[in-house]
C-alpha cells in the first residue's frame, strides 16, 4: 500500500525530497505548454504551507530543453524557488543549509548525471543525503527505473504526492469500467503498443486502433500503404483482425511528394502516397461509438501531428469532452490537442502521463508505485 502526504504527516522543518516531472515543452527558452508543470503546484503548495523544507528533483529532455531554467523561471510565477546548478557541490550544500522552512529549492536537470538513468545506487544514495523525506509526484516517468524514482525510495522515508494519487486512482476506474467501454489508442511504435490492444481487445467492447498503429493492420490485409510508417515483425496481427471488438479507420488522409493530400479508402493507397490521418468516415464511426458509451479511455493522436495532421484529432477531443460518459485522456500529442483547445476541464481525467499510463493501463502498477510500497 502506498502511503501519500497528508495532513497526518508531520512536515515542518523536515527537508523533503520532492520528484516531478516537469519535462515540458520549450521554445526560445519559454515553457510553452505548462500543464504537467501546473497539475504539480497542488503538492508544493501543500508542502510550504506545512513548513516543509521542498527540495524539487526533475529530468527534462528535448531538443531546447537540456535545461530546467525555463522551468524554473515558470514556476517563480508561482512562488520564489532558488536554484542550483550543480550536485554535491559546495554550492550546493550551502544551499540546503540555507533553505528556510516554507522554502523551495529547485535543481539542474537529473539527468546530466549518468547515474540517474542507470539507477545508480551511489547516486540514489548521495540524492537521499540531501532529505528526510522523500515524495514521488512524477507519474509520468514512474515507469522508468531510474535512480530518482526508484533508488531513493530505499534510503528515505518515502510518500506518494497529490498528483501520483489522481493519477492511480482515476486510471484505475478503467479496470473495472461503466460499460458500454470504448478504447481509442492512436500514434504509432506498434510493437510498444501490443500489450495494450491484446489487453484491451480482452477488456473493453470496442478498441479503435489509429494513427500509424492502423498502417499494420492495412498491411496484414494486403492493402498497398505507399510510404506510410509501419512496424516490422509478427504481431499475431491476424487474429487480432477476426476479432469483432477491433475497429481501424475506414478511410484516410494520404499525402503525395508535392504535399498535396487527399481522402481516401485504405485499399487505394498509392504506392507513392503515405498515410497521415484518418478521414471524415471514421471520424464520425467513432462519434457514434463514443455516443453509446458509457467510458472512455484515449491515449495518442489519431494523425501525423509533427507534419500538421491535427484536424481529425481536435475534433476527436472536442467530441469526448462533450460526451457524457466517464473520461480518461492521455499521451503528449492528445495532450496538445486538448490545451490547445483549453478543454481540459471538460475531461473526466486528464492524464500527465503517456507512456506511464499506457503502461499503468497493462500492468496495473509501475516500478516507481511499487518501489512506494516497500
Amino acid at each position: 500500500m502506498i502511503h501519500y502526504i497528508d495532513e497526518g504527516v508531520e512536515l515542518k522543518g523536515k527537508k523533503v525530497l520532492l520528484r516531478l516531472d516537469l519535462n515540458v515543452p520549450i521554445e526560445n527558452g519559454q515553457v510553452t505548454d505548462p500543464y504537467r508543470m501546473e497539475r504539480a503546484i497542488e503538492t508544493v503548495d501543500f508542502l510550504r504551507t506545512h513548513g516543509a523544507q521542498t527540495i524539487i528533483i526533475s529530468h527534462c529532455e528535448g531538443k531546447e530543453s537540456s535545461t530546467l531554467v525555463p522551468m524554473w523561471h515558470y514556476l517563480n510565477g508561482y512562488f520564489p524557488v532558488d536554484f542550483c546548478p550543480t550536485f554535491f557541490t559546495p554550492e550546493a550544500i550551502q544551499k540546503l543549509i540555507d533553505l528556510k522552512d516554507g522554502g523551495v529549492l529547485m535543481f539542474e536537470n537529473l539527468r546530466m548525471n549518468e547515474g540517474e538513468k542507470n539507477n545508480d545506487p551511489e547516486f540514489a544514495k548521495k540524492l537521499s543525503q540531501m532529505a528526510d523525506v522523500y515524495v514521488n509526484d512524477a507519474f509520468g516517468v514512474a515507469h522508468r527505473k531510474h535512480a530518482s524514482v526508484v533508488g531513493v525510495p530505499e534510503y528515505l522515508l518515502h510518500y506518494g504526492g497529490l498528483l501520483l494519487k489522481q493519477e492511480i486512482q482515476n486510471i484505475s476506474k478503467a479496470f473495472s469500467p461503466e460499460r458500454p467501454f470504448a478504447f481509442i489508442l492512436g500514434g504509432a511504435k506498434f510493437d510498444t503498443k501490443l500489450p495494450i490492444i491484446e489487453k484491451y481487445l480482452e477488456r473493453a467492447d470496442t478498441i479503435f486502433v489509429g494513427g500509424a498503429l492502423a498502417n499494420n493492420f492495412f498491411k496484414e490485409l494486403g492493402y498497398n500503404i505507399g510510404t506510410s510508417l509501419f512496424s516490422h515483425g509478427e504481431f499475431g496481427i491476424k487474429e487480432m483482425l477476426q476479432n469483432t471488438k477491433l475497429f481501424i479507420p475506414v478511410d484516410v488522409t494520404v499525402t503525395k511528394p508535392d504535399g498535396s493530400s487527399r481522402v481516401t479508402v485504405p485499399q487505394e493507397v498509392e504506392s507513392d502516397e503515405c498515410i497521415v490521418d484518418i478521414g471524415p468516415e471514421t471520424l464520425e464511426k467513432l462519434k457514434g461509438i463514443i455516443a453509446s458509451a458509457k467510458t472512455v479511455v484515449w491515449n495518442g493522436p489519431l494523425g501525423n501531428f509533427e507534419i500538421g495532421f491535427k484536424e481529425y484529432t481536435e475534433e476527436l477531443a472536442r467530441v469526448i469532452s462533450e460526451s457524457s460518459a466517464s473520461t480518461i485522456v492521455g499521451g503528449g500529442d492528445t495532450l496538445a490537442s486538448i490545451q490547445k483547445l483549453g478543454i481540459e476541464h471538460k475531461f473526466t481525467f486528464v492524464s500527465t502521463g503517456g507512456g506511464a499510463m499506457l503502461d499503468f493501463l497493462v500492468n496495473e502498477t509501475l516500478v516507481g508505485i511499487e518501489a512506494l510500497q516497500k
